[in-house]
């Protein structure tokens, strides 16, 4: 029975990272029809109301605890992370913000020195080493192209994502018990606020509600935020942290591939060895903390 368990958990975190990999290309497929702002505001408002549909189904207590901390979650995970992804992959490749954005183990890492007073240690250092060498190769600051300020966006936003993570522990060493899905679901409500009211402000050309366009929306708000949260939940409590957080790092290389078979965005030498140098890095971060049997923070999941 067991063994059935962690099979299906694995299945669960498999189907995950494929939805989570391919939706990079979704997403800058979708801009097509819609501004960034807009498509933002859609996929996190319907994205949140998504979750609370799956909290009234499951009877899960919906009402909102230590809103300021939800307020701050909400801010960084959605308003930032999610406006900032969003904003990246107007002018920069889905698969080379995929990569970027997800450094934020990395950023978590180096963070978390001085908000958590956890220092880097041992294997870590090289972690640090090669994710900064990653960086190096991709941004190529000797040949800074027309994607500087994309690739810039995406970086923020993974130390958006990396903040939230922070936050979340904080939150989670203060009340232990706090229902995950409603908390996921109260901090994409209130981080989409910020989000529709620029998407109000900001000018952009009228959406075009093609079959393709509602396509992407259902895609983000059903299938990467509902049901993705309720497979990356089922899986950290049936998996080990090292296996969860190691088979979450295939996200970022199937949005390169896709990317790459779908939009033609064939990664340069450079880039390509950066990329394998932030894989390394992410590797180390994950093999660490299995021998460490250390826990596997909810909010690493992509909103």
């Amino acid at each position: 029975m067991h063994r059935s368990n962690t099979f299906r958990a694995f299945a669960a975190l498999i189907l995950l990272t494929l939805l989570w990999g391919y939706n990079w290309v979704v997403m800058k497929h979708a801009l097509q029809f819609a501004g960034a702002f807009e498509f933002s505001a859609m996929r996190t408002v319907f994205g949140a109301v998504c979750l609370f549909v799956v909290l009234l189904v499951m009877r899960k207590p919906l009402r909102p605890r230590e809103v300021p901390t939800l307020i701050l979650l909400g801010v960084l995970q959605t308003s930032g992370f999610t406006g900032l992804i969003i904003w990246a992959l107007v002018e920069g490749g889905a698969g080379k913000t995929a990569v970027l954005t997800y450094t934020m183990p990395f950023w978590v890492m180096v963070l978390a020195w001085p908000l958590l007073g956890e220092k880097i240690r041992d294997a870590q250092w090289f972690s640090v080493l090669f994710s900064f060498m990653g960086l190096v190769f991709i941004l190529d600051p000797l040949h800074l192209g027309t994607d500087i300020f994309s690739m810039v966006l995406a970086i923020l936003g993974g130390v958006c994502w990396a903040l939230s993570v922070i936050v979340a522990k904080k939150l989670h060493k203060h009340v232990p018990d706090f229902d995950l899905l409603s908390l996921t679901a109260w901090q994409m409500l209130l981080g989409s606020i910020p989000i529709v009211i620029v998407a109000l402000i900001v000018p952009a050309p009228p959406i075009q509600w093609t079959p393709e366009f509602i396509g992407d929306i259902v895609f983000n708000a059903v299938l990467c935020n509902a049901l993705a949260w309720m497979l990356w939940l089922y899986a950290l409590q049936r998996l080990s942290a090292g296996v969860a957080s190691m088979t979450s790092l295939l996200a970022p290389v199937i949005g390169v591939i896709a990317a790459w078979l779908q939009l033609g965005e064939k990664p340069g030498s450079g880039e390509m060895f950066g990329m394998v140098l932030i894989g390394i890095s992410l590797i180390i971060i994950s093999v660490r903390s299995i021998i460490k049997h250390e826990r596997v923070e909810p909010a690493m999941g992509q909103d």
